[in-house]
């Protein structure tokens, strides 16, 4: 029990940094669309899309390896060095490799050669993004969540502070939020520096070629599962970048942002759900308590999915803040994008609760299969519907994506560990949130003081409705004879 009490206290921790983080980086989405030109930020998205597939090239899985052959070995520091000089030739070798032929990469990507600067400061980026990430396994490994949640939160300031003064202050231009996230990136290295010194300052080890091989033979399985579960959330932009242009892709990364609201709720539940349900798995009602368990995430989703996804765009085009909106209004464009990403969210929230079968029975590798099946109907998704539909397209990829990957680990959960789920309440629950959505729609011909005030009043009645059918049921009492 105490073990148990401990693992919640750390998962509270680790949650919430990632939350402050994406709440932080929303944070500076009204910034940009008010300093960038949509093509501009349309070169950041496409960047950072592309920076976030490299870096799982240039960690090479070597973090995991770490994890795994430094929690049973007795020579940490061996492992610890391995891993980081490892992660530091790789990264060195490939940072060379872009730096020379940043020019033809800039034009591969389709932010154009003309920002070969964009890929110089990026290459900074990936080095120094992954030279952090072994550090921070290490506090991982060793139950360190406030200093590893300290470094992260000190992190995340820095970048924030850093695009404000380099765009704001310094005029520097879209290079400023790159020059922001190398700063961090050095703060966040020089706070974990003791951890580095602790492990390097004995001298180097000798190469241990054994424990190296058998280290990447772990490692390198990682890196195409890593790929394929970007693939299906980055792809769009690089995609989009070529079939619809730069400004569109940023037009569709400020509105994509949207969907951080309803990504926080999943990622708080994953956070919460899984040391849950390790714990319940030997309980004699462990399926009946993880079908209520999905049928209560199910009911305040699509609240979270209908309320954001009906009063975000009202709430983005008031004047609740004078003058300033939420987004520029160059990038209302895209307000219809929202829906589509919020619901791809809401799927891949489905998805963390299915995972609950391939944990328990130990199958996990058939979650890099659904991963790729993820990925793949992503990518042919927004191959298919952009060029017909622009980005609007890439926002029904997202939606598709995630529901297939839902669809797919629901049958295999179904396979080989069947729950009962509450499939009269779903249907239910489902067919309120589609009737609520109608309505809502129904009611766009009324004006729009009227409709917004019948979005507030069937979005309040929403909970109502969802208790009254996730209520348990009252049994009739026997009759006298």
């Amino acid at each position: 029990m105490a073990n148990l009490k401990r693992l919640g206290k750390e998962t509270l921790v680790y949650g919430t940094s990632t939350v402050l983080a994406r709440l932080l980086n929303f944070c500076l989405v009204p910034f940009y669309t008010y300093y960038l030109i949509p093509g501009e930020y349309g070169v950041i998205a496409t960047t950072f899309a592309v920076v976030a597939l490299l870096n799982v090239v240039f960690l090479f899985g070597m973090d995991q390896s770490y994890l795994r052959f430094a929690s049973d070995r007795e020579n940490k520091t061996e492992v610890f060095q391995h891993c980081f000089y490892g992660v530091l030739a790789n990264g060195v070798l490939l940072s060379a490799l872009l730096w020379i032929f940043a020019k033809p990469f800039a034009a591969l990507i389709g932010i154009g050669a003309q920002h070969v600067q964009i890929v110089h400061l990026a290459v900074w980026v990936l080095l120094l993004d992954v030279l952090n990430m072994i550090p921070f396994t290490k506090l991982r490994l060793e139950r360190r969540p406030w200093y590893f949640a300290g470094v992260r939160t000190v992190s995340i300031v820095v970048n924030v502070i850093g695009n404000i003064v380099f765009i704001a202050v310094l005029h520097k231009g879209i290079a400023s939020i790159l020059w922001a996230n190398i700063f961090a990136s050095l703060a966040s290295l020089l706070l974990l520096s003791p951890v580095v010194w602790k492990e390097l300052r004995g001298g180097v080890c000798a190469l241990n070629r054994p424990l190296y091989k058998e280290m990447l033979r772990f490692a390198w399985p990682f890196v195409p599962a890593g790929l394929a579960s970007l693939l299906v959330s980055v792809i769009d932009k690089p995609i989009l970048v070529h079939l619809a242009g730069l400004e569109q892709v940023g037009v569709y990364q400020a509105n994509f942002k949207i969907g951080v609201f309803m990504m926080l709720l999943v990622s708080m539940f994953d956070q919460a759900w899984r040391p849950f349900f390790l714990a319940h798995a030997k309980d004699a009602d462990a399926k009946e308590t993880f079908s209520k368990v999905f049928s209560a995430f199910f009911a305040l989703g699509s609240w979270f999915l209908l309320g954001l996804s009906l009063l975000m765009p009202p709430i983005i085009q008031s004047n609740l803040f004078g003058h300033f909106h939420l987004i520029s209004p160059a990038y209302w464009g895209g307000l219809k994008v929202i829906p589509l990403v919020l619901t791809g969210y809401f799927f891949y929230g489905l998805y963390i609760n299915f995972m609950v079968a391939p944990v328990l029975t130990k199958k996990t590798r058939v979650l890099v299969w659904i991963t790729l099946l993820g990925a793949a109907v992503s990518i042919t998704t927004n191959l298919t519907l952009v060029p017909h539909m622009g980005i609007m397209g890439a926002g029904w990829a997202v939606a598709l994506s995630y529901g297939a990957m839902a669809a797919a680990l629901y049958l295999f959960t179904q396979k080989v560990y069947p729950i009962p789920y509450e499939y009269k309440k779903l249907a239910a629950m489902t067919g309120v949130c589609v009737a609520t959505a109608l309505l809502c729609k129904a009611a766009g011909s009324w004006g729009a003081g009227y409709l917004l005030g019948v979005k507030i009043l069937l979005l309040t009645l929403y909970p109502l409705w969802m208790w009254l059918l996730l209520r348990p049921r009252q049994l009739a009492a026997p009759s006298a004879s």
